[in-house]
């Protein structure tokens, strides 16, 4: 007789839909949460179809009937696939930008008040999830060296969160394809962390809400709630206070990310900024104008820039150089975050001096845009293909 196998493959990064036998479920449908594709691999010996002739009375004559054994098997497994425990997992993790950021005062603990426009861009990483064997640890590789792989890496801290909060006893293999570099005020490992925690709720049935989820990433870090965002949110407090808005940018406006070897400190930038010569105007009106007039250089205002400058004085030359070789090409040309981003809105590629000078020979370059999402769905890494890393010859 012939046999079957059928394997769960929730992916939610695939890149453009391929021409085999995927067939787009809701993952409502696996899981009450999101929007992603479900890959059913089926492995069987080929059988004869099995052919009939049946004499009917009715209408005199000998019709043929064709029984396809496969289409039985086929349909048996498509009903145990159905039934089957998540078992892998893979996911596209974006990255963000903050359009505008403002430090707006000092907290009583220590930390900073910001008022900032995040928004969500297609450049950010693959992470693949697998369920272990293990009941005690979790285990995570990388593509890139540098990434620390134990209990520092946010991915496994907010594992370690999921699991504190639902009592799960759920580990996991993690391969993390690093695509956003680190130090880039990006929120790359925000990002992660977020997804992580998107991705446990998965394995484990959806045992919390989104916004839970959302509450709890704050316990590990300010800019992690942002991410369980629909892409575009006026963030306050230490960032971690998400108000979700409708996308001021049109999703389409390109922009390009350049990004030198060095990164910003976080720490060292804060430790050198002065409130006394941050920007007075009220984010709020940013927003407003931004809504109302769109993206311009006035508005894309970073109080981190000048302490971020003085940490690394290239960094100032580089906005500067790319502001002034754009000629009016890019709408406005800005730090992301505590740096080394530097983001030129408007315009896909890099200005040609980043390619001729041997100064800027290792620099990080990539294309993106803007991007948003559904409420419980991962955002499908097709969505994502605007991204491109640029090379340099």
């Amino acid at each position: 007789m012939a046999t079957a196998m059928a394997s769960a493959h929730l992916n939610c990064a695939a890149s453009f839909p391929s021409s085999n036998s995927s067939r787009k479920w809701s993952l409502r449908q696996l899981r009450n949460h999101g929007s992603c594709s479900v890959h059913r691999n089926f492995h069987s010996r080929g059988s004869p179809l099995i052919r009939a002739m049946v004499s009917d009375s009715r209408i005199g004559r000998q019709v043929e009937v064709v029984y396809d054994p496969d289409e039985r098997l086929n349909k048996l497994a498509d009903e145990v696939d159905e039934n089957a425990p998540l078992s892998r997992l893979t996911l596209f993790s974006p990255c963000k930008v903050n359009v505008f950021l403002r430090i707006t005062g000092k907290r009583a603990d220590g930390y900073h008040d910001l008022a900032s426009l995040f928004h969500v861009i297609s450049l950010g990483d693959i992470i693949k999830f697998s369920l272990s064997p293990s009941k005690t640890k979790d285990r995570l590789s990388t593509n890139v060296s540098g990434v620390p792989l134990g209990d520092m890496n946010l991915i496994i801290k907010a594992l370690n969160l999921y699991r504190k909060k639902t009592g799960s006893d759920q580990f996991f293999w993690i391969h993390l394809d690093k695509k956003v570099p680190s130090g880039a005020g990006l929120g790359g490992g925000s990002s992660n962390a977020a997804t992580a925690l998107w991705a446990a709720n998965q394995f484990n049935g959806g045992l919390a809400t989104e916004k839970e989820l959302q509450e709890w990433s704050s316990e590990i870090g300010s800019d992690i709630p942002f991410f369980f965002s629909h892409g575009a949110a006026y963030c306050t407090g230490r960032g971690e206070v998400v108000q979700d808005i409708p996308p001021p940018i049109p999703l389409d406006l390109p922009m390009v990310l350049i990004k030198p070897p060095q990164a910003c400190s976080t720490a060292e930038v804060y430790k050198r900024l002065r409130l006394d010569q941050t920007s007075k105007v009220d984010p709020i009106a940013l927003l407003d104008k931004l809504s109302s007039s769109g993206i311009s250089q006035d508005v894309c205002i970073n109080d981190l820039e000048p302490p971020a400058f003085e940490v690394l004085p290239s960094l100032k030359k580089l906005k500067q150089r790319v502001m002034a070789a754009g000629r009016g090409q890019y709408d406005a040309v800005f730090m992301s975050g505590s740096g080394s981003t530097i983001v030129g809105i408007g315009y896909p590629d890099p200005p040609q001096f980043v390619y001729d000078d041997d100064e800027y020979h290792d620099v990080f370059l990539s294309e993106a845009n803007f991007m948003t999402r559904e409420s419980n769905q991962c955002i499908p890494e097709e969505l994502s293909s605007f991204n491109k890393l640029i090379k340099l010859q």
